[in-house]
């Protein structure tokens, strides 16, 4: 009896075995339905005692392995993406700091301009009154009265043409427009910079970039012919050197906010500073560059006039009919002349009015910050508001004080802000 149980009980045990066994090997039919294949030797191994847990083991092992792949796959990706950017970024403040030595370089060649061909008019005007005199006290004519009668005339037509073509370009204002792009392109070169060390670079910031180095390139051109900004416009406009704005503005919202620095007084504030930029100083500049651009105006035209009748009366040195007037034009225009260019480039009067120019697209240009800040309805995507303040505060040369009561003052009745009006910024 006891045999029989024995044997019983290992028969039982076999069969169980044999359902386990069985159960495992159909394991790898349902791997098989997931595009998992069992290699041959997994197969072999269940042969042995522990062909079991090496099944399990190894199935968990093709399970997990992909998914873990794809994990690293997509961290590496993303690394790679980020450091495309930063080499784009870096790429880009390369070409700037080019872009700022060539016009500084060129500032430096066409400042030379201005006072090389200034001195170069100046001696030829002197020199051909000098010889119009010499003509005019020889006596009777001869072979040496119309020496210098022709190289007195010769000398103011020369002038006159070099005078068209230095009004026409004005040196001077061309210097000053180099100046000012390469201090852009410098603070340029600083903004991509802080974004480097502050934040992680996007898409959007290599966008920007590009934008704002193309807007410069327009704003300031390199070259003479073609591209010049024009010198006398009819209508004076200020200087724009940044891109347009094309992010997507939210509509306003009527609720309070006062998270991010802002609340309902800073906005406030910052509407009644914009009033006062766009009211005072924005629009002094405009005028003043309107001033500046008919003086300009009146000298560019005088000068080559005067040299042109210096050179005809140069001509009519020694004729008779004429008696002494030939030399006396030829002598007093050629010394107006002088004078007339004297003012115009030695003074740089081109340099004055692109300097007023830049200085109204400066206030032009906090204008559009500032309304682009207060379009923005979602204050989480502006700037910190007491930044933005201090900001404004610093570039219109006030204290926080000081901002706060121009905004107050321009908010009061019409009639004690016109005894009260100031002036936004104090710096210029």
């Amino acid at each position: 009896m006891a045999t029989l149980q024995a044997s019983f009980c290992s028969s039982s045990f076999s069969s169980a075995s044999f359902k386990k066994t069985k159960t495992t090997l159909h394991t790898p039919k349902f791997q098989k339905s997931s595009d998992l294949s069992v290699p041959r030797l997994l197969v072999d191994e269940l042969s042995q005692p522990n062909g079991l847990l090496n099944l399990t083991a190894t199935s968990t092992h093709i399970e997990m392995n992909p998914k873990f792949k794809n994990t690293r796959r997509s961290k590496g990706s993303e690394a790679i993406s980020d450091s495309k950017l930063v080499q784009e970024l870096y790429a880009i403040m390369e070409i700037v700091s080019d872009r700022v030595e060539m016009h500084k370089n060129i500032c430096a060649q066409r400042d030379n301009w201005n006072g090389l061909l200034l001195n170069s008019l100046n001696g030829m005007t002197a020199t051909a009154a000098i010889m119009a005199g010499l003509a005019a006290v020889s006596g009777s004519g001869g072979a040496p009265i119309l020496a210098l009668k022709l190289s007195s005339s010769l000398l103011y037509m020369a002038v006159t043409g070099i005078l068209l073509v230095m009004n026409k370009i004005q040196p001077s204002q061309l210097a000053e427009e180099q100046r000012n792009a390469s201090r852009l392109f410098k603070r340029l070169h600083e903004e991509i910079k802080t974004t480097l060390v502050l934040k992680t670079p996007t898409s959007n910031d290599v966008k920007v970039a590009m934008e704002k180095v193309l807007a410069l390139d327009k704003a300031y051109p390199l070259p003479l012919l073609g591209t010049m900004i024009e010198k006398f416009p009819s209508l004076v406009k200020p200087a724009v050197w940044w891109p347009e704005e094309s992010k997507p503005q939210h509509e306003e919202t009527s609720e309070k906010v006062e998270r991010n620095g802002w609340d309902e007084k800073l906005e406030e504030e910052m509407k009644e500073i914009l009033g006062v930029v766009r009211g005072k100083d924005a629009a002094e500049y405009v005028r003043l560059s309107n001033v500046v651009l008919k003086v300009n105006k009146i000298l560019a035209f005088c000068g080559p006039l005067l040299t042109g009748f210096a050179a005809a009366g140069a001509g009519l040195v020694g004729l008779t009919g004429f008696g002494s007037w030939g030399a006396v034009l030829a002598v007093v225009f050629g010394a107006l002349a002088s004078v007339v260019n004297t003012l115009e480039h030695g003074g740089q009067v081109g340099m004055v009015f692109e300097m007023y120019r830049s200085s109204a697209g400066f206030f032009k240009l906090m204008e559009e910050t500032i309304e682009s800040t207060l379009k923005e309805g979602e204050v989480g995507e502006r700037e910190n508001g007491e930044l933005f303040e201090v900001k404004v505060a610093l570039q219109l040369g006030r204290s926080l004080a000081e901002l706060r009561d121009l905004a107050s003052s321009s908010s009061l009745s019409s009639r004690l802000r016109q005894a009260k009006e100031e002036f936004a910024s104090k710096l210029f």
